[in-house]
């Protein structure tokens, strides 16, 4: 097991770089990383090492306005935060010591690489060029991917989620779900799945010829016994099949479209 641990006593827009080997680079591996606030962008590329930068951003650098700083003096605290990366049978873990400051990154992994990304405040989430099974959460910004193949599970709450694949594993379930935001994904001509989909304020549009479930929807009827009341739930899913059906992809958003695209 590899254990890196790196200081950064950086000033705003500093850029350190952390470098970290993998156990089997002739084999597929696994980032796990998350942050508090801040963005995370992670690139396939064609090395066989794990690379990170790191940017850490002052608060007048951040999204949402600048302090009033004019006519005053900048003390140097050495304030700074460690970023630490640990590896074992290609698996790298990564985090941050100080949870309140803003930290970008940006890694680049090897092409076949599985993804655990997540972060919260004050950053988007960005991912390009890698094959795997993507696992990515955000909270407050969007999550884009493209040159996707594999597998994705995305989540957000008030941004959009878009998703370019080229490729999909097949007999995967997939998930894409948000709150105050469209979800927009491009999937392979010949991409088979049942979809599952719901916007409880807006659209559903695909240029796929879907076969859509047109059976009315299910009225489910539950009792409290205790209080002798009887629920009635309308199931208000929409479901169908793409090219003949198979494993399930859900797509779900309530202020928001849904798109479904397919590779022209």
């Amino acid at each position: 097991m590899l254990f890196v641990a790196k200081p950064f006593f950086a000033q705003s827009q500093e850029k350190e770089q952390l470098t970290i080997p993998l156990s089997d680079p002739s084999k597929a591996g696994k980032l796990d990383v998350g942050l508090i606030n801040g963005s995370i962008k992670v690139i396939g590329y064609a090395g066989k090492e794990i690379i990170i930068d790191a940017i850490s951003v002052e608060k007048n650098d951040r999204r949402g306005g600048k302090e009033q700083t004019e006519g005053m003096k900048r003390i140097s605290t050495n304030d700074g935060f460690e970023l630490t990366a640990k590896e074992k049978n290609n698996t790298v873990h990564v985090g941050v010591d100080k949870v309140n400051m803003l930290v970008n990154l940006t890694i680049k992994v090897p092409h076949k690489f599985s993804l655990k990304v997540s972060t919260i405040n004050n950053g988007d989430i960005s991912v390009e060029n890698v094959n795997g099974n993507l696992e990515i959460s955000n909270i407050n910004g969007f999550i884009k991917m493209k040159d996707i193949a594999g597998s994705v599970v995305a989540n957000t709450i008030n941004r959009d989620i878009v998703v370019n694949f080229t490729e999909v594993t097949p007999n995967t379930p997939m998930a894409f779900t948000t709150l105050n935001g469209k979800v927009d994904i491009t999937f392979p001509a010949s991409v088979k799945a049942n979809v599952k989909l719901k916007s409880d304020m807006g659209e559903v549009f695909t240029d796929f010829d879907i076969d859509v479930d047109k059976t009315p929807n299910k009225i489910n009827q539950s009792v409290d016994k205790e209080k002798g009341l009887y629920k009635i739930k309308k199931d208000d899913w929409t479901y169908g099949k793409i090219n003949g059906g198979g494993s399930e992809i859900m797509m779900k958003t309530m202020h928001g479209n849904i798109y479904i695209r397919k590779i022209k």
